[in-house]
């Protein structure tokens, strides 16, 4: 009788402990973090445009934060992850205009940029990845006034110093990858280019954790986008534990004309593209998106340290969900 009652005793405080560990209350350090965001957002970035000194800088105070927290670079070379694109033709043209060009645009000549993902690695229990995305770039400078998106997207990229974080300091089962991408703006480029020189296989990647304006709402509400593609993904949402957001889902249904659908509205479009499943988590398109006004004066403070302290909540229960349904 005596070993029974051990044996039960035993059975209790081992389900005690399981149920504190799912119980955690994150803790995000504001301080850090706003401080991330706003250097991010500064002037002195230029609005992070593709190609830019701003940019570069950006991707050199990113890949230094890293490295600060201990997250060892995801590649042998360094966690930045240059790469050229050539614009030609009619995208040169838009992109590094000439004045005068020919109807045919037979006198624009090719130019070739660098651009730049900062690219982070805390290897887990298994193979198996998540890839955690937001995107580094802006809009630069146009007719003389800064583009800083401080909401798009200097708050994803801030979150990802945040997250890399914790999970430092709390061992991941998976292999978690964090990916400051660059030229969001002009089609993914960076995210493209990742894809295709990724520092695992791609059939080793089992969830994109993409985020794109996370800071900027007055009626404290977050989209997580992308279970219409992938319901089975809702499970680890439900739990979710916030009394000061309201997460929603939606804006991902091709069928529903009277809600715009953000599938390819972010970088996790290259992850859908390649049929890697995609929880994007973001806010509602507000009156400073694109804008000169998008500063880090007009962040929501307390609803963005809220809302990088559910996306790690996310991705710790996604981490639990996704070796549970893989043992399925």
């Amino acid at each position: 009788m005596k070993n029974y009652i051990y044996l039960i005793v035993c059975l209790i405080l081992v389900l005690g402990c399981q149920n504190k560990s799912s119980n955690e209350t994150i803790t995000v350090n504001e301080k850090m973090l706003l401080h991330h965001l706003k250097v991010i957002s500064h002037d002195s970035m230029q609005g992070r445009f593709f190609g830019t000194e701003g940019n570069y800088k950006t991707q050199l105070f990113l890949a230094k934060q890293f490295d600060s927290l201990g997250i060892e670079p995801a590649f042998p070379t360094g966690s930045i992850q240059n790469y050229p694109f050539t614009f030609t033709g009619q995208s040169r043209q838009d992109m590094y205009p000439i004045s005068n060009p020919a109807e045919d645009l037979s006198n624009v000549p090719d130019t070739t940029v660098t651009g730049g993902n900062v690219v982070s690695m805390i290897k887990g229990k298994s193979e198996k990845a998540i890839v955690i995305t937001g995107h580094l770039d802006h809009l630069g400078i146009r007719d003389g006034a800064i583009f800083n998106g401080a909401d798009d997207n200097a708050t994803g990229a801030a979150a990802l110093l945040s997250i890399a974080n914790y999970f430092k300091n709390n061992s991941p089962k998976h292999t978690l990858i964090f990916a400051a991408v660059d030229a969001e703006e002009i089609g993914s480029l960076g995210c493209n280019y990742l894809l295709n020189n990724s520092p695992v296989a791609l059939e080793n990647i089992v969830l994109n954790v993409n985020m794109d304006m996370l800071g900027h709402n007055d009626s404290s509400e977050l989209y997580a986008s992308g279970l219409y593609h992938y319901p089975n993904l809702k499970q680890p949402l439900e739990d979710l534990k916030s009394t000061k957001i309201n997460l929603l889902y939606g804006h991902d249904n091709p069928n529903d004309p009277d809600v715009e659908d953000w599938t390819f509205a972010s970088d996790h479009r290259e992850f859908h593209k390649r049929k890697i499943p995609f929880i994007y988590f973001g806010v509602a398109d507000h009156k400073d998106y694109h804008k000169p006004t998008d500063t880090y004066e007009k962040i929501n403070k307390e609803f963005y340290v809220e809302a990088v302290s559910l996306i790690i909540e996310a991705i710790r229960e996604y981490d639990s969900f996704l070796v549970n349904e893989s043992k399925d």
